[in-house]
C-alpha cells in the first residue's frame, strides 16, 4: 500500500529523483522520461473522461486503462536490481495486454471501416482521446529508446503501450458517435 504523508521531500532539489528500488537518477534520465510520459498519457485520459460520463462502457474501460498505466509507471520505476526490495515489484503482465486487445475488438466491431485518416476532433471526448493517443505514442517511443539503450523493459510493458495507442484511437472514434462524427483527412485540400 502506498502511503504519502509529506508531498515535498526536498531530495529532488539537486535535479535527481528516486526510483522505486532506491536508486537515484537524474530527472532527465531516459527511464524517468519514459514513466513521465506514461503519467502524462494517464493525465490526458483523465481529462478525456470528463466527457465520457454519458458513455459508461467506454468510461469503465478508460478507468481500467488509467489504473494499468499506474502499474506501467511502477514497472518502469522499478528496474531490475541486485538489491533486495523487500516486496515483489509490480509488473505489467500478459493478461493486461490481452484485456486491452479484447476491449479494442469490442469497440472496433461497432465502427465502420475508414475511408481516410481521422483528424483529431469531432467531439471534446474524441479530441482529448486523440491527444492521449499521441502522448501514449511518445511514451512508447521513450520506452523503446530505453530498451535500445540497454535498460530492461519487459515485453509485456512494450506490448501494453503499443496496444494503448490503438485502443485510444478506437475509443476516440467511439466517442464520435461510433465514428459518425469523425473528421476525415482530405489530402491536399488546401493546396
Amino acid at each position: 500500500m502506498v502511503k504519502l504523508n509529506k508531498i515535498y521531500t526536498k531530495t529532488g532539489d539537486d535535479g535527481s529523483t528516486g526510483l522505486a528500488n532506491g536508486e537515484r537518477r537524474p530527472k532527465s534520465d531516459a527511464r524517468v522520461e519514459a514513466y513521465g510520459d506514461v503519467d502524462e498519457a494517464n493525465s490526458a485520459i483523465g481529462l478525456a473522461r470528463l466527457s465520457t460520463a454519458d458513455m459508461p462502457e467506454l468510461d469503465a474501460m478508460l478507468e481500467r486503462v488509467q489504473n494499468d498505466l499506474f502499474d506501467l509507471g511502477a514497472d518502469l520505476a522499478t528496474p531490475p536490481s541486485d538489491r533486495p526490495l523487500g516486496y515483489e515489484p509490480l509488473r505489467i503482465v500478459a493478461s493486461q495486454v490481452a484485456r486491452l486487445e479484447d476491449e479494442i475488438d469490442a469497440l472496433n466491431v461497432r465502427l465502420s471501416p475508414l475511408r481516410s485518416f481521422v483528424l483529431p476532433g469531432g467531439s471534446p471526448a474524441s479530441a482529448a482521446l486523440h491527444l492521449a493517443r499521441a502522448i501514449s505514442r511518445r511514451a512508447e517511443r521513450r520506452m523503446v529508446a530505453l530498451a535500445a539503450a540497454g535498460e530492461i523493459v519487459s515485453p509485456p510493458a512494450l506490448q501494453f503501450i503499443n496496444r494503448l495507442s490503438d485502443f485510444l484511437f478506437v475509443a476516440a472514434r467511439v466517442a464520435n458517435r461510433d465514428g459518425a462524427d469523425d473528421v476525415l483527412w482530405k489530402p491536399g485540400q488546401n493546396r
